[in-house]
């Protein structure tokens, strides 16, 4: 209720400080979905969600496949997965900036010893490169989160259902389209759901990597309303983005509860 409350108000350090912030109703939200700076952040913000998302998703349930089959220190390997979604984001995020520094970089300096480069790739200062090391840090980061709850889904299909396949003929690709895919599609749901939420509402591998940059190219929304808050001191502006990204995961899970009911009707 405190973030409605600002964000119908002209909510400013002065304001507030002064105690005498005007109520100006829908004013913060109409101007803030009529601004270009709007507009470009949230089609950043779709780029780099998709993005993240697939690709956490599709490395992370290949690797909870994999991780099926029982092998020595199995059980150990998958442990150590869960390290990088363990790790403080500043941390993870300060080490990556580190690495994917144009001049120093262990990436840059790596493509240059295979001579895959001529010369240090901006990762994180080039327009066009930017949005895209982005998205690779924060599908890093979300890939042990995935293999998780994959993981998880997979060990509670019952076996007797993948045997009874495979004495009836079926092999690996048949067996996961018919049996284990829609067995397993509620659980992937429910990691769909919360990753979008989560990389929606949280800005901290954007401001460690860029702060947003170069020239606003992986400024997602959930970093402008940081940027609006900390850096504008515009509280009233920043609360009526941190809304927009409420209506915007509230509808993602009312989606996903639609989608459940929908399976689930006979």
């Amino acid at each position: 209720m405190d973030n409605i409350t600002t964000s119908l108000r002209d909510s400013t350090a002065v304001t507030l400080l002064g105690g005498t912030a005007p109520f100006t109703g829908p004013d913060n939200h109409v101007r803030l979905l009529t601004s270009e700076e709007f507009r470009q952040a949230a089609a950043t913000t779709a780029l780099y969600t998709a993005g993240s998302l697939a690709a956490q998703f599709i490395i992370g349930l290949a690797l909870a496949l994999f991780f099926q089959r029982r092998f020595p220190l199995g059980r150990v390997i998958r442990s150590l997965m869960l390290v990088p979604w363990l790790m403080p984001l500043v941390a993870t995020g300060t080490v990556w900036r580190w690495m994917l520094d144009t001049d120093h970089g262990v990436v840059n300096e790596a493509l240059r010893a295979l001579h895959a480069i001529p010369h240090g790739v901006p990762w994180l200062t080039g327009t066009h490169q930017a949005l895209w090391s982005v998205i690779l840090v924060n599908t890093w980061v979300g890939i042990p989160f995935n293999t998780a709850l994959l993981y998880a889904g997979l060990q509670a299909i019952p076996p007797r259902v993948h045997e009874a396949a495979r004495l009836d003929g079926a092999g690996p690709v048949r067996l996961f389209r018919s049996i284990t895919w829609p067995l397993l599609r509620p659980t992937a749901g429910v990691v769909l759901v919360l990753g979008a939420v989560y990389t929606l509402r949280a800005p901290d591998v954007v401001l460690v990597l860029t702060g947003g940059g170069p020239a606003g190219a992986t400024r997602t929304l959930a970093a402008l309303a940081h940027e609006q808050a900390y850096a504008q001191f515009e509280f009233g502006h920043a609360a009526a983005t941190g809304n927009v990204l409420v209506l915007v995961s509230l509808g993602l899970a009312l989606l996903h509860l639609r989608a459940v009911r929908r399976d689930r009707t006979p």
